[in-house]
């Protein structure tokens, strides 16, 4: 485990606090790991000027139960029991890509596998996510854009979820290839469904990862799915919901990609199908293109210039794609 004041501070931070918490992000980029940590123990210490004084208060009596003596060593011991690794920003293996998601990206990450997976290029990820009770379609199509997108540097990310994630998963296994990211809601002592336990493990023995923002004992609760939305989304270079009901979770990925300015897409089902449903909402919305094949997510990673430009100015282009693209739906939105 990495043994400093910062990554001891961050455990209990995020041990005592919700993720995707503002106040949280704000104290951090204010003032600092030691002194937030300081502000959850001592509540006589007077919030910064810049936080909201309703926010901070609701933000420090919502820890207050949580607080006790030797918090930090007990998550630090169960980190170490269960051979977990700890990132931290700036620090190793910390997704650059997190930095969009401003005070309200993770205070850290738990971690089992290799992290260099996560500091790969945003244009090498893609996130996977989707419908949990998904028809035989859903997964078909899932297992043909894995295996198609693996035959190239691509990188997929998905939840840990029945379903649409767990094909995802095992279709990346299934190539042979290392290049799989499980972002799950609770601690990763605590494989959430307990049944998919085995996948998790075949993941990390296979060179792939498991990450999580919540330590160690931590229960997968409804908010805490929520706000690994955000995760999943920053994580990929573009998001694929190949099968979702009008109602999915996998919609909040859509929702917080389309936020940071990244790509969508999804396929078209039977229209006699809820389980196509909330795909046919994100088109009808605007919020996803259409996907029929791997090149269309291929294109969403790496947009192609315009024809019509030289051969070295479509190199440039190439290159600063990714960025500019961004910017420009950003503009959209």
């Amino acid at each position: 485990m990495q043994d400093s004041d910062d990554a001891r501070a961050r455990m209990e931070i995020a041990a005592l606090t919700e993720p995707w918490h503002t106040v949280t992000g704000q104290l951090l980029r204010i003032i600092g790991p030691a002194e937030t940590l300081a502000l959850l123990r001592n509540p006589r210490i007077p919030l910064p000027a810049q936080v909201d004084p309703v926010l901070g208060t609701q933000w420090r009596e919502a820890t207050a139960a949580r607080l006790f003596d030797g918090l930090a060593d007990q998550v630090a011991r169960l980190t170490d029991q269960h051979q977990l690794r700890v990132l931290t920003p700036g620090r190793a293996g910390w997704p650059a890509s997190f930095a969009d998601l401003g005070d309200r990206a993770p205070v850290m990450l738990w971690a089992k596998g290799n992290p260099e997976l996560l500091t790969s290029s945003l244009s090498s990820r893609v996130t996977f996510t989707g419908a949990r009770a998904s028809s035989s379609y859903g997964e078909h199509v899932t297992r043909e854009l894995v295996s198609d997108l693996l035959r190239g540097p691509r990188i997929v990310v998905a939840g840990g979820a029945y379903g649409i994630d767990a094909a995802a998963h095992r279709a990346a296994l299934a190539a042979r290839s290392a290049s799989t990211i499980a972002v799950l809601a609770g601690g990763l002592d605590r494989p959430y469904p307990s049944g998919h336990a085995e996948l998790f493990g075949d993941i990390v023995d296979a060179g792939g990862i498991q990450i999580s923002e919540t330590p160690p004992a931590t229960a997968p609760t409804k908010w805490r799915f929520i706000a690994r939305a955000r995760l999943l989304a920053a994580l990929g270079g573009a998001s694929i919901i190949p099968e979702a009901g009008y109602r999915s979770g996998s919609l909040l990925v859509a929702a917080r990609a389309a936020e940071l300015g990244r790509p969508v897409g999804t396929i078209p089902g039977p229209i006699t199908s809820a389980a196509s449903s909330g795909c046919h909402r994100l088109l009808r919305e605007g919020l996803a293109e259409v996907i029929t094949h791997a090149g269309d997510i291929t294109e969403l990673l790496d947009p192609a210039p315009p024809s019509f430009l030289s051969p070295a100015i479509q190199e440039v282009a190439r290159r600063a794609a990714p960025d500019a693209g961004k910017t420009a739906r950003r503009a959209a939105l």
